[in-house]
């Protein structure tokens, strides 16, 4: 089983509908290729994400107004056109048409709400990363504080060489690297400390709208956990810790000058 079978077939797996051949197959492929096993991993914890109802956000206390004022002007819309002696056939029409923009208004206004951003999801996934390299023993695959021990590490394992720098003389020394599974791909995740805090600093290559080094980082905070996303020099860049934001923006601003 190729790894391009084996990743399309991870949704019908985990829901139990695949046959006992074709299970065993896969089982047999996610034991012998890291990737797709972290590719199977990944989907697992967003299941669980989704499942937990932590993507769900009560509505603001201004929807409520916005609603009604929304739902104001559509009647006043309504009852211009009925004042008009039209046919009943036309008054019944624009009744409809009322309700139906109703509608819109309402779903449009609800799904701006609650539905998160790209980046808010892709927020929700670095963390769940960064807590489960904690939680599962799994926090490095080489673990070295030698910058040219890491780099090299990734040769062959990804189709990009990520950079690593040495912040030990700043208060950041490097624990070592790692393979993740991020944005639907394998990823470099390098791992750096600053006392007894654990850093994980995730990259992959950009996307061609997303190579701007001079945008500052964008801050997320999930969980309790504190999230840094910038990129430079064509590469995305999200550093995931409980540290405290300042001195993770410290961290932040020296990769940057490193890189």
């Amino acid at each position: 089983m190729s790894c391009q079978e084996t990743q399309s077939l991870i949704h019908g797996y985990m829901d139990g509908e695949l046959d006992l051949v074709r299970s065993l197959e896969f089982e047999r492929h996610l034991n012998g290729c890291e990737v797709c096993a972290l590719a199977y991993e990944r989907h697992k914890s967003l299941q669980s994400l989704v499942r937990g109802g932590s993507l769900y956000f009560k509505a603001p206390a201004g929807l409520e107004r916005r609603l009604h004022a929304s739902l104001s002007n559509i009647h006043r819309v309504a009852t211009k056109a009925e004042a008009r002696a039209v046919a009943p056939s036309r008054a019944w029409a624009w009744g409809g048409v009322a309700a139906t923009l109703a509608a819109v208004v309402i779903l449009g206004l609800v799904l701006q709400t609650s539905r998160p951003s790209q980046q808010g999801l892709m927020a929700e996934e670095v963390v769940s990363s960064h807590i489960r390299s904690l939680m599962a023993n799994h926090l490095t695959d080489v673990a070295s504080s030698d910058q040219h021990t890491v780099k090299p590490w990734f040769n062959g394992k990804l189709d990009f060489s990520p950079p690593v720098a040495d912040l030990a003389t700043s208060g950041f020394p490097l624990v070592g690297g790692r393979l993740d599974y991020l944005a639907g791909r394998p990823v470099a995740a390098l791992v750096y400390q600053r006392r007894k805090h654990i850093i994980n600093v995730f990259t992959w290559p950009a996307s061609s709208a997303g190579h701007d080094s001079g945008v500052p980082a964008k801050a997320a905070t999930r969980q309790g956990y504190n999230a840094l996303h910038w990129t430079q020099s064509g590469m995305t860049y999200w550093a995931v810790s409980d540290l405290n934001s300042r001195e993770l923006e410290e961290l932040v601003q020296l990769l940057r000058r490193a890189s």
